[in-house]
């Protein structure tokens, strides 16, 4: 299917740190336009070797986007009813650090008799003081690769479904755009017929200027003048014919497969370009503001096209 570049997914798995405590891990994988395929990665140490898995994992399943994976992980809260039994279930003290900091405190007092007492808390986050549970690394690893490829998958949905919404918006603005087509391409033949009228006018008043100043090289050369930007203005059957095959590469990229956005990213810029001499050439009022509502329409769509994968 076709898929928007943005989407978003999450997912968690549960990480065992020994003693009973279990840590909730929970992955998210965000994903925004871009022109390639931009990976990022910001994930706690515990979960760095998933990081070559997971990028495999993307570069298989998506071609196009800026796409990040964010990992953050706590302590289950169920964990807090057993670290009230078993306080060591968290963690253990390391005598021999808190002694060396008690020590360094008491240096430091002597120095600075005015110097308040380190709390608790400050004790318990110094380097080295707490040995903290961490669980083996093959663990992490594995629960981050999962919760990982779920929320992968989760992105995707949502990438395929925004991707459904956006085919459903361009394909009913080509349609409207056909409508216009339909409406004035019949009348072309009027339009020249207008511009020959205009035309046998300027003629007329130019031979009435030759008799009056007989000057027969002006009058000729202002015939050619006139039939060469009669033939460049009126010839516009050619534009609507490619603007036709344009709208239908459109329509037949809609209902393709995998990745489109390119394409359909330089089929906006043959539209453009059709629709651009169309304005130029235009002989009647009418032609010219269907031209320019083709134009609004083609910006329209190269806006929702830079979304699509």
């Amino acid at each position: 299917m076709i898929s928007s570049m943005t989407g978003y997914g999450s997912a968690s798995r549960q990480v065992s740190l020994g003693a009973g405590v279990v840590a909730d891990l929970q992955v998210e994988c965000r994903a925004v336009n871009s022109r390639f395929l931009d990976l990022g990665f910001r994930l706690p140490d515990e979960c760095r070797g998933a990081e070559p898995a997971l990028r495999e994992l993307v570069t298989q399943s998506l071609s196009r986007g800026k796409v990040e994976f964010r990992a953050a992980w706590r302590i289950n809260s169920a964990a807090a009813g057993a670290a009230k039994a078993n306080p060591h279930s968290l963690g253990a003290i390391n005598q021999d650090r808190l002694d060396a900091l008690y020590t360094l405190q008491e240096k430091a007092q002597d120095a600075f008799p005015k110097a308040q007492e380190l709390s608790i808390a400050e004790v318990l986050r110094w380097p080295g003081v707490v040995s903290e549970l961490r669980g083996e690394e093959e663990g992490w690893i594995a629960a981050t690769i999962e919760a990982g490829k779920a929320a992968l998958a989760m992105l995707m949905e949502s990438r395929q479904a925004e991707g459904k919404a956006l085919v459903e918006v361009l394909t009913n603005i080509t349609g409207k755009m056909r409508e216009i087509v339909k409406t004035i391409e019949p009348k072309l033949p009027q339009y020249v017929s207008q511009y020959q009228e205009k035309l046998t006018e300027r003629l007329s008043e130019a031979l009435a200027a030759q008799e009056q100043a007989k000057a027969g090289t002006e009058l000729m050369e202002r015939i050619r003048q006139e039939v060469v930007l009669y033939a460049v203005r009126i010839d516009i059957a050619e534009e609507f014919a490619r603007l036709k095959t344009h709208l239908q590469a459109v329509d037949t990229a809609l209902v393709g497969k995998g990745p489109v956005g390119k394409r359909l990213d330089f089929l906006m810029q043959e539209l453009n370009r059709e629709a651009n001499t169309l304005s130029s050439k235009s002989v009647s009022e009418e032609c010219t503001q269907a031209a320019l509502e083709l134009k609004l329409f083609i910006e329209q769509m190269r806006e929702q096209v830079q979304n699509l994968e």
